[in-house]
């Protein structure tokens, strides 16, 4: 079994979205400055290479129904090319996609986990959307969170990390480019 791990681009104010998240704006007003260094056409190999590795990890993929809801129409797809469960309170059919499909569950986050785990075989679960993952963290579920420092400030948005409680943290990596800082933590169970 992999490892289920919370992957987000953070501000250095700790806005992982900006305001007013909707379908005009996904990531909220300002939001998309978090991932430019994704979908830059010169990316910096240090960043190439932290994508790729992120990638190469995912087998299975939870969504909360929020971020599926304004993330579907701009992917077209699953957000990533691997089975994705989307944690709703709303039953819904399955939603077969070119890469992939959705599956929605509506019996919460361990029945969420337990099915993108069977799905990921022996790759890593990865947790998308801040309410999600905060879901995760407050329930212990979560062994490792891989942070994108962007030095932006958004003055503004969703925050990943209040009210959680005390949390402990130990640093594994750190990889330093022009664009942005990846920091990679495991959960300290």
């Amino acid at each position: 079994m992999g490892t289920v791990v919370l992957y987000k681009s953070m501000s250095l104010d700790g806005f992982v979205a900006g305001p007013d998240i909707g379908a005009e704006h996904p990531m909220g007003k300002g939001g998309m400055r978090l991932h430019e260094w994704m979908f830059t056409d010169r990316p910096d190999p240090r960043d190439k290479e932290v994508t790729a590795a992120m990638l190469a990890m995912v087998g299975a993929v939870v969504v909360g129904r929020r971020t599926f809801d304004v993330g579907l129409p701009h992917w077209q797809d699953t957000p990533y090319p691997a089975p994705t469960v989307v944690l709703t309170h709303q039953a819904r059919d399955e939603l077969v996609m070119k890469s992939a499909m959705f599956t929605f569950v509506t019996t919460g986050i361990e029945t969420a986990l337990k099915a993108a785990q069977d799905a990921a075989g022996d790759k890593d679960v990865i947790v998308m959307g801040a309410q999600t993952g905060q879901q995760f963290l407050r329930a212990g579920l979560l062994d490792e969170l891989h942070i994108n420092l962007v030095p932006v400030v958004l003055g503004g948005g969703t925050r990943l990390l209040d009210d959680l409680g005390h949390i402990e943290l130990e640093r594994t990596q750190v990889i330093d480019s022009n664009a942005v800082t990846h920091l990679r933590f495991r959960v300290v169970k």
